[in-house]
């Protein structure tokens, strides 16, 4: 098809189109067959798009702790940065699906790609806690319309037959970030700190901005869709998720009980959060559709997609916060994090080539077997364990995460097929929310648990060592021996052995407890797993009762018919 009808009004172009070329939902592009090259083209420009998106709120999650130094704040402070891009991501889906349903893809292209570009040039000039604040918030925003915009590339890269397997592979692109920035996030950061981080994102989103005006993508359809009740909605869905988000990713480090904010924060996010649901349950044309969103079948995709995110939690914020405690830095760990980039791509590469959406539960219920295995694997770590003694749980758990998202992804996409693309933002709502929101209260339930039992465990050991117990008077003479050279006072000395010792002691805890949360993840994913395969065998088991129902009354009537 010659790429000059995409200029033509939206009823002379759709009369062009062939029935597999058409729009799957409105909002969406048309899907012409292109040629070899643009099927090239359009998937190099949503890679490149799909990078610009992610990799920097994957650098700002991958090195809080060197940010914080940067900006001369505390450790608390610097937390806010990921959870802020976090606050305003969840919430953007609730619009951006509206606004290119009625505004069409290329002026949303065109928008937020330079609002990104904006955002680049703003980190720039801007290097104070305050300004950088503000900047990730706007961030968030963008990078929500970048994920859409990225997978709806490469989409376009694929024929007919295998554009469900563009729309996986283009989700799992965004699972390499992570990993990849934590391979040379820390090179980039030594050669000129933060602002070569920033010229490098600025780079990528001038990049993608040529790109995204070099080649455009097919029309769609705009439908009037806005109604003014929806920014009602909005208006007080957004501070509700926003507050929801600030507990959670800030609960664990503020603790719970000590800053009262977290309460108060909490309150605030129920009651705007149910003032939005009662308006938008009253509703003729809901932009959350409540009704829909209660079936069973989409109550427990969403129970599934949360969950996976807590489960997965063990990788991002368990391992890597192990191997921490150990004392090992990025560098000594990017080995590990190859494995993970290398086994994440063939999760999603594997889910691509094996996706049959008649038969979607079975590979959510391997992924969560697969997670279950990895995660009772790390639960035998030990203080000498390192990046090597992981490499096979962590690649596990890594294929097991970007072959489950394609899955779940792809059971929303068949209930809004099925019960009417109107329910297409109520799906993406789910999904946006259960990823974002699923992540922070993964990595609040992690360090929650890991703190608790640390605890417990810390008490536990040091009531088991006294100076009455040889053993314990002679690792305490190992250990100040170590400073006899420099340390003349045999007090000093002694001083400074229990200080070693009181050192292993919590190292020893802190690994105990990571234990504990890798045996919890493990027993919740196995959970999950027995469920998910529940719900998969749950159809045959009802097709054969109501077989054997049909066999009983035909033979009870041919039994009474003999009589």
């Amino acid at each position: 098809m010659s790429r000059r009808n995409f200029n033509l009004p939206w009823a002379e172009y759709l009369e062009t189109l062939k029935p597999h070329e058409r729009p799957m939902l409105p909002g969406s592009p048309a899907t012409p067959d292109h040629t070899l090259p643009y099927r090239l083209a359009y998937a190099s420009v949503g890679l490149l798009v799909t990078a610009t998106g992610s990799i920097g709120s994957a650098m700002i999650t991958a090195n809080t702790q060197q940010l914080a130094g940067a900006l001369g704040v505390s450790v608390a402070e610097a937390a806010w940065l990921p959870v802020v891009f976090v606050m305003t991501n969840a919430c953007m889906n609730l619009l951006l699906i509206k606004f290119r349903m009625q505004y069409g893809l290329r002026l949303f292209a065109q928008i937020f790609l330079t609002a990104y570009v904006l955002i680049g040039l703003g980190n720039l000039f801007f290097d104070d806690y305050q300004s950088t604040m503000v900047v990730r918030a706007f961030a968030g925003m963008a990078s929500a319309a970048l994920s859409s915009l990225g997978i709806l590339y490469i989409i376009q890269a694929f024929p007919a037959p295998h554009r469900l397997k563009g729309l996986v592979l283009g989700i799992g692109a965004f699972s390499l970030a992570i990993p990849l920035v934590r391979i040379f996030s820390n090179d980039l950061i030594q050669i000129s700190e933060w602002k070569g981080f920033h010229v490098f994102e600025l780079g990528l989103s001038l990049l993608s901005l040529a790109a995204v005006f070099a080649l455009k993508m097919p029309p769609s359809q705009r439908l009037r869709v806005f109604e003014k009740l929806d920014f009602v909605t909005f208006a007080l869905f957004a501070p509700g998720m926003a507050l929801l988000c600030a507990v959670l990713g800030l609960g664990r480090i503020v603790w719970w009980t000590e800053a009262s904010w977290i309460g108060w924060a909490l309150i605030g996010s129920i009651m705007l959060l149910s003032a939005a649901l009662i308006i938008e349950y009253n509703r003729r044309t809901p932009l959350i559709n409540l009704k829909w969103m209660a079936g069973p079948d989409i109550i427990r995709l969403a129970l599934i997609i949360v969950g996976i995110r807590i489960v997965l939690s063990e990788q991002t914020s368990g391992a890597v916060g192990l191997l921490t405690q150990m004392g090992l830095g990025p560098d000594q760990m990017r080995g590990l994090f190859v494995l993970i980039l290398i086994a994440t791509a063939a999760g999603s590469l594997t889910s691509a080539l094996t996706m049959n959406p008649t038969k979607l539960y079975k590979p959510m219920a391997i992924a969560l077997g697969l997670i279950a295995i990895g995660a009772f694997i790390d639960a035998h770590s030990t203080v000498l364990t390192r990046p090597a003694q992981l490499f096979f749980s962590q690649s596990l758990i890594a294929f097991a995460a970007a072959f489950f998202i394609g899955p779940a992804l792809m059971s929303g996409i068949v209930q809004v097929l099925q019960k009417g693309a109107q329910n297409l933002v109520s799906f993406i709502v789910i999904f946006g929310i259960g990823q974002n929101v699923g992540g922070l209260m993964g990595s609040a339930l992690i360090g929650t648990v890991e703190t608790w039992r640390e605890k417990f465990h810390s008490n536990q050991l040091s009531e088991s060592i006294t100076l009455g117990d040889p053993d314990v008077v002679l690792r305490l003479q190992q250990l100040s021996g170590a400073y006899a050279r420099v340390i003349g006072d045999p007090a000093l000395r002694a001083l400074q052995g229990q200080q070693l010792l009181q050192q292993q002691i919590s190292q020893q805890a802190h690994v105990l407890a990571y234990n504990d949360v890798f045996l919890m993840i493990a027993l919740f994913a196995g959970i999950g797993c027995l469920w998910v395969t529940f719900n998969h065998f749950r159809p045959r088991f009802a097709a054969r009762r109501a077989a054997r129902k049909v066999d009983a009354a035909q033979a009870s009537a041919a039994a009474t018919a003999i009589d």
